[in-house]
């Protein structure tokens, strides 16, 4: 999450959002509008984290001898550490969104404080994507100036959204219902040896599929980034068994 994110989205509604004054107004999907919970990048990372974590525990896993009991002690483990880093991850998600938020006001603040427009247009185009910056020329900034400077209800201090909530709330359970696709083979079969197995096979999957969801997002060739992201998860899970993970 990028602060240009809120402070863009008050500079494409403030080059047409007014009221019958002709006073911008602070509009209401700033604070708790309709916007997607959590972006597609948000998703593919926490499924892929959440499969490196519990395959931590399946790849170290031992069926030589394993009972029951083996096997009930690596569900409670996997789950147990997937709920602990979901809860983890849903706070630095909100610590993510409120640090944002604050950027926004505090470079919107900026820029109605600038004492010249060579200075307010640099805070708006350093608040945009390079490639639109580059392409607006002087007239556009400082339309876009005047506009910003007509807002009203400006927020002191940021807030934490509704939105903010359910996207925590999103990003755990992608976590924890990521791992129970690799775990429920250890429930419905019996035998540990076979049941490792049908969980290593479905945990390739969930990491092509993830691969092949990052190379849509991405644009960049889905199917090998699917391949390319089963090698990098056996890679990542490797490194982690070898550093006592």
């Amino acid at each position: 999450m990028n602060a240009w994110h809120w402070f863009s989205s008050i500079t494409r509604w403030g080059a047409g959002g007014s009221n019958s004054r002709g006073v911008a107004t602070m509009p209401e999907s700033l604070t708790n509008g309709p916007k997607p919970i959590l972006d597609p990048m948000d998703r593919i990372s926490e499924v892929l984290f959440a499969l490196i974590m519990v395959l931590t525990f399946t790849c170290s896993f031992s069926v030589a001898g394993a009972g029951r009991e083996e096997v009930r002690e690596l569900l409670i483990g996997a789950l147990g550490c997937n709920l602990a880093w979901g809860i983890i991850d849903a706070a630095f998600y909100l610590m993510g969104s409120f640090s944002m938020l604050g950027q926004g006001i505090l470079k919107l603040r900026a820029l109605t404080q600038a004492t010249s427009s060579t200075e307010a247009h640099q805070i708006i185009a350093d608040a945009l994507p390079p490639v639109i910056a580059s392409v607006l020329s002087s007239a556009e900034l400082e339309k876009l100036r005047d506009k910003l400077h007509r807002v009203s209800g400006l927020p002191t201090c940021p807030h934490l959204r509704r939105n903010d909530w359910f996207g925590a709330a999103a990003v755990f359970l992608i976590v924890v219902l990521t791992t129970l696709p690799v775990l429920v083979p250890f429930v419905l079969v019996h035998s540990a040896r076979p049941a490792l197995r049908v969980s290593n096979g479905v945990a390739i999957v969930l990491l092509f599929l993830t691969g092949y969801a990052f190379g849509l997002h991405s644009g960049h060739r889905p199917v090998m980034m699917g391949l390319s992201m089963v090698i990098l998860g056996g890679v990542m899970v490797a490194i982690t068994i070898s550093l006592g993970g």
